[in-house]
C-alpha cells in the first residue's frame, strides 16, 4: 500500500475519533471534560503539520457543528493551532521525546489561552471564560500527557514508523 494513502487514511480516522470525542464529554463537577484532546496530540505527534492540523481543527469544528455549534469556529481555529504547532516542532526536533513535551506544553498554553479568549468573545464575558479555565487546564494536560503516554510509552510511534511510514 501506497505512504501517503495510509497516511490520508489514518489521519481520517484520527479525523473521526476527534468528532467522536468533541461531541461528549465526561461530566465533571461544575462542568464537562472533553477527551479529543487526546487525539489531538496523539495526531499531531505522528503526523504532518497539515494533516494534523486538519485533523484538530475540522475534527473539533465538525464535532461542534453536530452537537453544540456555538462554539465551531473557535474550535476550528484553536485545535487547528495547536495541532498545527504541536507537529511542527515535533518535526523539527526529529521526535526527539524532550522536544514532545516541550510542543505538547505550547500546544496546551495555545489550546487554553485560544478557548479563554474564544468563550470571552462568544459569550461577552471574561468572567464565563475565567468559571471555565480550570476544565480548560485539565482538557489540556490530560490530553497532552495521555498523547504522550500513546507515542512513546504505549509504542505507537514504533507501530507508525514500521507500518505507515514505509
Amino acid at each position: 500500500m501506497n505512504k501517503n494513502l495510509k497516511i490520508l487514511t489514518l489521519t481520517g480516522i484520527f479525523l473521526g475519533l476527534n468528532i467522536a470525542l468533541s461531541s461528549f464529554g465526561l461530566p465533571v463537577p461544575g462542568g464537562h471534560l472533553y477527551l479529543n484532546d487526546i487525539v489531538i496530540c496523539t495526531a499531531a505527534l505522528l503526523l504532518g503539520p497539515a494533516e494534523a492540523c486538519i485533523v484538530g481543527g475540522i475534527g473539533s469544528f465538525l464535532g461542534d457543528m453536530l452537537f453544540y455549534p456555538t462554539p465551531m469556529f473557535v474550535s476550528l481555529a484553536v485545535h487547528g493551532l495547536q495541532a498545527y504547532v504541536i507537529s511542527v516542532l515535533v518535526h523539527r526536533a526529529q521526535h526527539e521525546k524532550p522536544a514532545a513535551m516541550v510542543a505538547l506544553f505550547i500546544g496546551a498554553v495555545i489550546m487554553v489561552v485560544g478557548y479563554s479568549l474564544g468563550r470571552a468573545f462568544i459569550y461577552s464575558t471574561p468572567e464565563y471564560a475565567l468559571l471555565k479555565l480550570p476544565y480548560q487546564i485539565l482538557q489540556a494536560a490530560v490530553g497532552a500527557v495521555i498523547g504522550y503516554l500513546l507515542v512513546y510509552k504505549a509504542g505507537i510511534k514504533q507501530l507508525f514508523l514500521k507500518h505507515i511510514t514505509r
